[in-house]
């Protein structure tokens, strides 16, 4: 019986990788039938997960137990935005359900990544899938744009033509999801990275070795990113990798100068040399000839602003400032902004500011929780990174970061959280974050083996990192 209920966890968790794969595919799952197939499909995960953990009645370990505390903020928010809904507290009571349903969804996403994944063999393959999706979203997006043929899955494009956009619809949103699947992969490279004292031989393996698959990976989700031609999504991933490669190597004394050299390829080679030739000079016009508010000289015009968020932002300020506390309900920007529009040339649906529409739409109840969701994650992701005896969970803690700060940076001028596959893999790697510290290490253990390892964890000692070092690779 124990066998059986191997195998359909085994096809659960199977089932989930292939829903991260499939999510941007369909213009980033931000249509109706494709944001209900992302509900219905990790609801129906998530049940067949929890019937067999109660038929089992096993315990899911201590490091399960510290994701409560996220999951249960994560939780909150979406008991606030019930109530908007039920309470009719919403100015859009549509729109405030479709987002229930999908809140409800992320957090049972949330809860399958920390139950599936607990396990480093199988934490490596979740990143590994991630880093396979991201390369098929940068690929194809590069594909089209260099080809000329400019086509989405579901047909040819009618916006961002000329600009890298995979699947989704809006340029700016395939950034920020190779901003997540970068950082998972650069969190792999660097939990991969081998021990011992530092050699120009084994730089060499790393960059040319068994890992070069990895890093091939990485330039080709550069190409991507930089094709996007995205302005903040460039500046917020490499002002992060910059941060958080920082301090990675402030707390990593012993192998800073190998850790060092690592991430200075990542940003000299990709950056300065690879993407050179993949748009990076029209990426760089973009940024210095970006203007949010008109040249005046002398009371006459010279040059019109060509860049209207910052128009946007301050037109719906006053709607952040009607209901503060109970906000406009979850969803209802659409709604409740046309009034404030006042000659906006086209039509917004989001406030291109993720953390203006939140507050706008749940206001300081609902926002705080979402806020602190993402802090507590951070710091686990921090905590991981600190902890230098083992270099795989330093590694993982470090790419967790990365993509944390990241997309929240990003945030700031565009609304990655309001479509699902961005919303739903930004949850998958604030799960991450709990797990780089608190996984473990082996698999198909006894319970008191499995007791005895988590103990030793908690006690800072990493016993499968204090042995003969070993070249893990990319399999």
């Amino acid at each position: 019986m124990t066998r059986y209920f191997k195998t359909a966890e085994r096809l659960v968790l199977a089932g989930l990788l292939i829903l991260l794969i499939w999510l941007p595919l369909p213009l980033g799952s931000n249509r109706d039938w494709s944001a209900a197939l992302l509900i219905f499909a990790v609801g129906g995960l998530a049940s067949v997960w929890l019937a067999l953990q109660m038929l089992q009645n096993l315990s899911l370990g201590s490091g399960f137990k510290k994701s409560l505390l996220p999951l249960g903020l994560l939780v909150a928010a979406q008991g606030w935005v019930a109530i908007q809904w039920a309470a009719e507290l919403t100015m859009d009571s549509a729109a405030t359900f479709q987002y229930l349903m999908l809140g409800l969804a992320y957090c049972l996403l949330y809860l399958l990544v920390m139950g599936l994944f607990r396990t480093r063999k199988r934490l490596s393959v979740l990143l590994g899938v991630l880093v396979v999706s991201g390369v098929v979203q940068a690929f194809y997006g590069t594909m089209m744009t260099l080809s000329g043929l400019e086509w989405l899955i579901v047909g040819p494009k009618d916006f961002h033509v000329g600009h890298a956009t995979g699947t989704f619809v809006n340029r700016n949103h395939l950034a920020g999801y190779l901003e997540l699947t970068l950082a998972a992969g650069i969190g792999l490279l660097l939990a991969l990275r081998q021990v011992g004292r530092f050699r120009w031989a084994g730089l060499f393996d790393t960059m040319m070795g068994p890992k070069m698959r990895l890093r091939l990976a990485l330039i080709i989700m550069v190409i991507g990113l930089v094709m996007t031609h995205s302005r903040m999504g460039n500046t917020a991933f490499f002002s992060s990798l910059l941060l958080a490669g920082g301090l990675f190597l402030v707390f990593d004394k012993q192998h800073r100068l190998r850790n060092g050299l690592l991430l200075a390829s990542i940003l000299l080679i990709d950056m300065l040399i690879v993407s050179q030739y993949f748009g990076l000079d029209r990426l760089k016009e973009r940024l210095v000839n970006t203007r949010f508010s008109d040249v005046v000289v002398d009371g006459a015009v010279v040059e019109q602003a060509n860049e209207l968020r910052g128009t946007v932002f301050n037109q719906a300020l006053p709607l952040a400032t009607e209901r503060p506390w109970i906000g406009q309900g979850a969803g209802s920007f659409e709604t409740v902004f046309p009034p404030y529009a006042g000659n906006l040339p086209l039509h917004y649906d989001h406030a291109h500011n993720d953390f203006l529409q939140f507050f706008i739409e749940y206001g300081v109840i609902g926002s705080l929780p979402l806020a602190l969701f993402v802090l507590v994650s951070l710091f686990y992701a921090l905590k991981a990174m600190t902890q230098q005896h083992s270099l795989y969970r330093s590694g993982v803690g470090c790419g967790a970061a990365l993509g944390i700060v990241a997309l929240m940076l990003h945030s700031l001028t565009d609304f990655n959280l309001q479509i699902p596959s961005n919303a739903a893999t930004y949850v998958v790697i604030c799960a991450i974050a709990v797990l780089a510290s608190t996984h473990r290490v082996g698999s198909g253990r006894s319970k008191r083996k499995q007791s005895s390892e988590e103990q030793a964890e908690e006690g800072s000692l990493d016993l499968a990192e204090t042995s003969v070092p070993v070249d893990h690779s990319i399999t």
